[in-house]
């Protein structure tokens, strides 16, 4: 799914559930909403509905197969942390040109080639760890609770229920597209900035690459996808302030280096020319 298909579901998505809730009455909405707050949402719950969502949008984008280069190069990159923090994670790459990447309550985490286009290893890490911080943080169970709560208002049943019921193949869409678009808050962004600069120092990679995957998307929000990256990242803090933050941290731990991206080595066979006598 096209980032700006992405964004145009949403505003579809906002502009029904605002319909629905005038044609529900306010005596009927307030029933709803007491119905939809009473409910449990476990980490279970969420982590099941995350993962039902992530296997509808699996089959609705093209997923990069086992020898795919993209899949190659993440299995390197990540293989090793498919258990991270207590976390059981499974990744996939989304062949898309669009600059995202997500992590569901799940586990699951996929990452658009677009993204890894731009990035070389460490940054790719640093943007990774971002989104594993949504999950330990529990991000990322407070979205797909807030998105089920936003289908729940549209559907009587389901919010009068104290238990999460099931949703239909549509409202599963709609809340994998609400988790697509990254809609967490900005202190949520900022903590999981720290989760991500942790990650890198925990595992011994250069923390430096934090603030220049930050530079990057501030780079392209000034360039020809600002219009898609500026409303990609409309909730989250400005990235040229999170690249400083990145880099007064390694600053203060005496870590910081001016970021050298690292770029793969080819090698060329040389050639010699016997000189004519």
């Amino acid at each position: 799914m096209k980032a700006r298909k992405i964004v145009y579901l949403l505003v579809l998505l906002g502009s029904g559930s605002l319909q629905a809730q005038i044609n529900l009455g306010e005596k009927a909405l307030g029933a709803l909403q007491k119905g939809v707050t009473s409910f449990t949402f476990s980490d279970e719950d969420a982590a099941n509905l995350s993962k039902e969502a992530v296997a509808k949008m699996d089959k609705e984008n093209e997923v990069a197969g086992p020898k795919d280069p993209y899949t190659i190069r993440l299995n390197r990159l990540f293989g090793k942390h498919k258990n991270e923090n207590g976390l059981v994670l499974n990744y996939k790459v989304y062949k898309v040109k669009e600059v995202n990447a997500f992590a569901t309550a799940d586990g699951s985490v996929r990452v658009f080639s677009g993204l890894m286009d731009i990035m070389d290893d460490n940054e790719l890490l640093a943007v990774i760890g971002h989104e594993i911080g949504h999950v330990a943080n529990h991000d990322s169970r407070d979205a797909v609770k807030a998105a089920y709560r936003n289908e729940a208002l549209l559907d009587a049943v389901a919010s009068q229920s104290d238990k999460v019921a099931k949703v239909t193949d549509g409202q599963l869409g709609k809340i994998g597209t609400a988790l697509l678009s990254n809609a967490h808050s900005r202190k949520q962004e900022s903590d999981a900035d720290m989760f991500s600069y942790d990650f890198m120092k925990r595992n011994g990679y250069n923390v430096n690459a934090v603030e220049s995957a930050f530079s990057i998307l501030a780079k392209l929000s000034e360039g020809t996808e600002s219009n898609v990256i500026t409303r990609m990242m409309s909730s989250h803090p400005d990235p040229k302030d999170r690249a400083l933050k990145a880099k007064e941290r390694a600053v203060a731990e005496g870590l910081y280096k001016p970021y050298v991206k690292v770029t793969k080595k080819t090698t060329t066979k040389k050639t010699t020319t016997k000189k004519k006598k």
